[in-house]
């Protein structure tokens, strides 16, 4: 392979863009959700495009970022030894440079194409996530994940206001389903890679407090998450399509936290894991469609 073909993939995969693609499924469906609600129809294109670029460039560059900032842990943990930073093949300078040129690229865009409270939030979430959650959060609290939560939940608020140029109620359940999803989803992860965490230090829930009590808070984020999901339909933004979906997904969801905490260690982390990424995929495609059908 090429050495030109090695950077190209070095720097893509810093800003690790599996999960990239699903920001920007929230983002699309904070946008579409928007333009119902606001009785708009379908959303410009052009719009559509500027801000899924923006998000994508913004999200890309604090994963670079995180990358530059992380490079002491990754180096520590078998999963993210091999990291472009971590094992040396991207300098720490060139990705913090990176980082940081992606985000000023992302604020201009949205803020001279779509409008500036869009810009200003993408912005806050790459700052809360560099500055807050990866440096402050993530080695200190073992609540670190559910706070650092914040800064994932910023991508269906920004496609919200780039239609609506301002956060309505919808807007802030959109937050409120991602910031709950956050941590089952992401301490399933750590119930796995336990061992890790405590080899680098990092004060994660399972390393803190142990399994058990890591999989009951598993189980009340799930029921609180589910509950919301639930509420949201009030706010008339979404359909009955929404509700049955919904109801389905997360009885689905509830079931493998309960599956998990009944039975000891952790056997089936990895199935919620694996799930809690298909409920969120899932539960903003659904958010698309509802908007679609209500047309």
């Amino acid at each position: 392979m090429s050495s030109s073909i090695v950077f190209v993939r070095d720097y893509i995969a810093l800003t690790k863009p599996r999960i990239i693609s699903l920001l920007l499924l929230t983002a699309l469906g904070g946008m579409l959700m928007a333009a119902n609600y606001r009785d708009q129809g379908l959303p410009e294109l052009s719009l559509v495009l500027l801000v899924l670029v923006g998000g994508a460039l913004a999200a890309g560059g604090a994963h670079a970022l995180n990358h530059f900032l992380e490079r002491d842990i990754d180096q520590l943990m078998p999963r993210t030894s091999s990291r472009p930073v971590a094992s040396g093949r991207v300098s720490p300078t060139n990705a913090l440079i990176f980082g940081i040129m992606l985000n000023i690229i992302s604020f201009a865009i949205l803020y001279s194409m779509v409008n500036y409270l869009s810009a200003v939030i993408t912005l806050s979430g790459t700052l809360f996530y560099a500055l807050i959650y990866t440096m402050l959060l993530k080695r200190t609290t073992p609540q670190n994940i559910v706070i650092g939560g914040a800064a994932g939940s910023v991508p269906p608020v920004v496609g919200w206001v780039a239609v609506t140029g301002s956060i309505d109620l919808p807007a802030i359940f959109l937050f409120a389903i991602i910031f709950f999803w956050t941590p089952p989803h992401f301490w399933a992860l750590a119930l796995m890679i336990k061992d890790d965490y405590k080899a680098a230090n990092i004060p994660m829930l399972p390393v803190v407090v142990g399994i058990e009590k890591t999989k009951r808070s598993i189980f009340l984020y799930t029921l609180i998450l589910v509950i919301l999901s639930l509420v949201f339909f009030a706010t008339q933004a979404l359909g009955w399509f929404y509700l049955v979906s919904v109801s389905v997904l997360g009885t689905l969801f509830v079931y493998y936290s309960v599956r998990l905490l009944r039975e000891s260690g952790i056997l089936y982390a990895k199935q919620l894991y694996i799930y809690s990424l298909f409920y969120l995929a899932c539960f903003f495609l659904v958010v698309v469609l509802d908007g679609w059908i209500m047309l």
